[in-house]
């Protein structure tokens, strides 16, 4: 492709992405197709020859976006937001361009330093204390795992790396039963195993963490011979919103000498309003802290910050090099790929930066707390309706609730086709979880261009289609 044609294509898909925008209203938010229409209409063979990209970006339009979650639709209501502010996108397009592998300082100096200080922003925003340094990580997910193999690593006296774990006592790690898979992702690949991470009942109106059974816990596993690690807590549990109370869940934690990460992936967001800040009290004693930017603050996605208090424990943890990775002549500084798992770094940072200065802070606090305020009004309006039952209470923007069956039928069945029903009439999206063992609705509100207009869609369309009777023809 020449320079002339590279910014035709440039300009026109720039073009599309402005005009795919501006009609996201008048889409179905969830994909409309069936499993393998997609596939049947991709050949099932590469091409020996180059293609013109008239063709290429017309079977873009004709299949590829009808076969797509609309996941910037206004009306996404459906597990948390991957939400992507246009300065984000924007900033992307730079990035992608440019398209600089940011894995050491001297690969791109900018691209360091600006993640340096975008992480600082945050922290700052978030009220968290000078003692937190950081990193932008690709997902929660790896900031975990990062987490994770640093509790193993700490237990092991440094020697999980060389040694692995055979020759040592099993590693334990602790957490409620309501954190993220992604938990017991970072137990699988970390190798300390899932019979190793240790679930604590989830108690109270918040579904916290049962801070006297995780001490018991801890010291059944000391008299037993084996090795206690580490805690992970949780602020805005992803089923229900479920926040452990941070401040006693680390005062147990190091007391027998654990690390405590606390996952608020969603919830961390909204830390920038100090109103709710009340979620994570305590929060300045953890060890680390990840949050996704990518999710309720506007950053596209991938972008995931994780607060560490010693970044020398993440360091030594992680950082392979070899003489070609170093960087000679240059003290003090930061290879943030000695952070991370991955190598290879994208620069995360940029859109940050662009986000930050277009929007402000006070405006994407006023955007935080609309949402939180319409969820709350939702969630009011349906208790009211017959028939509508709340499963669990607002926390932040999240709710859950049910609708009774007909005489007869079953609940659980009632509930999942009424979701089914909802999804597939298009208007608004939503999912489904389990409570207590039982089936519930989830709703959220927090996609960036949500108005109020669209919590009376919700509204309308929730209680229209509750009624209806609904096949089992989805998920």
């Amino acid at each position: 492709m020449q320079d002339e044609e590279f910014r035709r294509w440039s300009e026109k898909a720039a073009a599309w992405g402005a005009q795919y925008r501006e009609t996201l209203r008048e889409r179905p938010v969830r994909a409309k197709t069936m499993p393998g229409d997609i596939a049947g209409r991709i050949a099932d063979a590469p091409p020996e020859s180059g293609e013109a990209m008239d063709s290429i970006f017309r079977d873009f339009e004709d299949f590829i976006v009808p076969g797509m979650t609309h996941w910037q639709h206004p009306r996404f209501f459906a597990y948390f937001p991957a939400n992507a502010a246009p300065a984000s996108v924007v900033a992307e397009y730079l990035v992608t361009a440019m398209a600089a592998q940011c894995m050491l300082w001297q690969t791109s100096p900018a691209a360091t330093e600006l993640e340096t200080r975008m992480v600082d922003w945050l922290r700052q925003a978030l009220g968290l204390p000078e003692g937190f340094s950081g990193v932008i990580q690709d997902s929660a997910s790896s900031a975990t795992l990062a987490a994770v193999l640093v509790m193993r690593e700490k237990a092991l006296q440094w020697q999980g790396n060389s040694k692995g774990l055979s020759a040592n006592p099993a590693v334990r790690i602790y957490s409620s039963d309501q954190v993220h898979t992604s938990i017991d992702r970072a137990i699988w690949v970390s190798g300390v195993g899932s019979d190793n991470l240790v679930r604590i009942p989830a108690t109270g109106a918040r579904r916290a963490m049962d801070v006297a059974a995780l001490e018991a816990a801890i010291e059944r596993d000391k008299a037993a011979g084996l090795l206690p690690a580490g805690v992970i807590a949780c602020v805005g549990g992803t089923s229900v919103g479920a926040c452990d109370d941070i401040g006693a869940v680390i005062a147990v934690a190091h007391r027998h000498g654990l690390y405590v990460h606390v996952d608020a992936a969603w919830a961390g967001s909204a830390m920038i309003c100090p109103e709710f800040r009340d979620l994570w009290a305590g929060i300045e004693a953890a060890d680390s802290i990840v949050f996704n930017p990518h999710k309720w603050l506007g950053a596209q996605f991938d972008c995931s910050v994780q607060f560490v208090r010693a970044p020398e424990d993440l360091v030594r943890t992680l950082a392979i090099q070899p003489e070609y990775l170093k960087t000679h002549g240059r003290d003090g500084i930061v290879n943030y790929s000695e952070w991370s798992v991955p190598l290879g770094r994208r620069f995360r940072a940029l859109k940050l930066w662009f986000l930050l200065r277009h929007h402000g802070l006070e405006e994407l606090r006023t955007m935080i707390r609309n949402h939180v305020a319409w969820s709350r009004i939702l969630c009011e309006r349906l208790r009211q309706e017959p028939g509508f039952e709340i499963v669990s209470e607002p926390v932040l923007s999240l709710f859950s609730f049910r609708h009774t069956p007909p005489e007869g039928a079953d609940a659980d069945d009632h509930n999942q086709r009424l979701v089914n029903g909802i999804n597939d009439d298009g208007r608004i999206y939503l999912t489904q979880t389990r409570v207590d063992g039982q089936l519930a609705i989830r709703f959220q509100a927090g996609q960036f261009d949500m108005r109020e207009e669209d919590l009376e869609t919700a509204f309308s369309v929730i209680t229209e289609l509750a009624g209806k009777p609904h096949p089992m023809n989805r998920e």
